[in-house]
């Protein structure tokens, strides 16, 4: 998730650069390309530390009748899945990266777009495609007195207006303030617009979007799916949206899987009346099984919480190999200073545990694998831990890996999705994360972030009308 916060160190470029300024959606998800090499055991290593920071970032943030829209989405070996969206009048195409743990909506804008550090694979920095205010009839920079603002900068957003403090703020022209929000990889910044967002048998209106004149390792915009008033789920006024993630195999190909949109109306029916969230191809492939499913949780904190932007479930337990982790239940439930508890997020690559969860986890897989060798090297490179030499066996007996969550819903993994092979001499790594800290929550925050690398050939399901979060196996291709 991400949050406006104050980087004076960029203000005065900011500042510089402000001067010079209802039917069936169906949208392809794809892969995002992620570290500037093919080497798998520096890709890994890359994949690791971002998720890591990621979590940092997370725990540490400060705030019936259905039609469907069909979006393909794209993997990348950057960790993530993009999705491309047609804004303005006349449409123009801009990349997002999908993020269901930040709300914000925003593209690189105008032709004097600059991203620092984007050497990413297949991107050229001075090249990256950027939506043109100027070329847009409906294109309108957000003001200071509409609500719309204060959905980024909450209620104070009045003392950042000084123009508009007069007797008559009604006609104060002055911009909504400059908005800079940090990820946990990078920074983006720039000013809000209100444009037009387009589908081919839906046009959204007055839709609240960034215009981000400076990045810091974004490379292309994000398209926040969270919980916040500003994301794309609430904009449209979506009943649910639900994806399928292709696997990380086809990261940087034309393989794409969809990402389903439900837009809500007037009258709905209940959501067993309405059509299966799958392609026709995948129908064909798979045989169509009910979602498994949980509620999701109340968000901790106060209303304007970053943690209220999160889809927090009750994880209730890790079991591997038929044994039952002891997970101390502090870590299980957000507590009152907001820690503690389980989020989905698909901005994040590995699932993240907090260290008292992950050694608990970590120990029993080395328990149970206690007769192949540890590769203690990879170990100490990558910082994933275990990871096992199986180059010379002939038969490996991997303990499966199960989420339970409340009401019983259990989310199998296949082996493919916790265990990953780093290179062709036999390595595998436990494709979970944690970092040193060892407190309850640490900073505050989610103490198990379930990453995108984990939810591979899952149909994952949003029910934003009844609460409730479903999944199952089902082949992504």
């Amino acid at each position: 998730m991400a949050n406006p916060k104050s980087l004076l160190t960029l203000t005065s470029l900011f500042s510089l650069f402000l001067l010079t300024l209802s039917s069936k959606l169906t949208l392809p998800l794809s892969p995002f390309p992620n570290h500037p090499s093919s080497d798998p055991l520096q890709a890994l290593s890359f994949h690791a530390s971002a998720s890591i920071s990621r979590a940092h970032h997370i725990k540490n943030s400060r705030k019936p009748n259905s039609s469907l829209t069909e979006v393909p989405l794209f993997p990348h070996s950057y960790g993530d899945y993009s999705v491309s969206l047609n804004f303005g009048t006349p449409p123009q195409t801009s990349s997002f990266i999908m993020d269901t743990g930040s709300s914000l909506v925003w593209f690189p804008c105008t032709k004097r777009y600059i991203c620092s550090r984007c050497q990413f694979p297949n991107i050229n920095p001075a090249k990256i495609p950027t939506f043109k205010p100027k070329l847009s009839s409906s294109s309108k920079i957000v003001g200071c007195q509409n609500p719309k603002c204060g959905w980024i900068f909450g209620p104070e957003v009045k003392s950042k207006c000084p123009n508009c403090n007069n007797p008559s703020p009604q006609n104060c022209s002055q911009a909504c303030p400059t908005y800079i929000i940090q990820y946990g990889s990078g920074t983006t910044a720039g000013i809000l617009l209100s444009e037009t967002l387009n589908f081919p048998k839906k046009i959204v209106p007055d839709f609240l979007i960034g215009c981000s004149f400076l990045s810091i390792r974004q490379p292309a915009g994000i398209a926040g799916f969270g919980r916040g008033p500003q994301s794309l789920p609430a904009q449209m006024g979506l009943s649910k949206f639900s994806y399928c993630l292709v696997s990380h195999n086809f990261d940087d190909t034309p393989q794409s899987s969809d990402l389903v949109l439900y837009s809500s109306s007037s009258g709905s029916s209940s959501s067993s009346e309405e059509e299966p969230t799958i392609t026709e191809s995948q129908r064909n492939k798979t045989k169509l099984q009910s979602l498994s499913s949980t509620p999701f949780q109340k968000n901790p904190g106060p209303p304007n919480s970053a943690f209220r932007e999160y889809y927090y479930i009750m994880l209730r337990k890790v079991i591997v190999g038929n044994k039952n982790v002891k997970i101390p239940y502090k870590f299980l439930v957000p507590g009152a200073d907001s820690s503690g508890g389980t989020i989905v997020d698909s901005g994040s690559t590995f699932t993240f545990m907090e260290k008292p969860v992950f050694e608990l986890v970590a120990k029993e897989f080395e328990a149970q694998m206690a007769n192949y060798t540890r590769a203690k090297d990879l170990e100490n490179k990558t910082g994933l831990r275990p990871c096992f030499d199986i180059s010379k066996e002939k038969k490996v007996d991997f303990p499966e890996l199960v989420f339970q969550f409340k009401g019983g819903a259990k989310m199998e993994l296949p082996l493919k999705n916790y265990f990953s092979l780093v290179s062709s001499s036999g390595i595998v790594c436990l494709a979970i994360v944690t970092d040193g800290v060892v407190g309850p929550g640490g900073n505050g925050g989610p103490a198990i972030i379930l990453g995108n690398y984990q939810q591979q050939n899952f149909l994952v399901e949003y029910d934003l009308q009844h609460e409730r979060f479903g999944f199952r196996k089902q082949s992504c291709k």
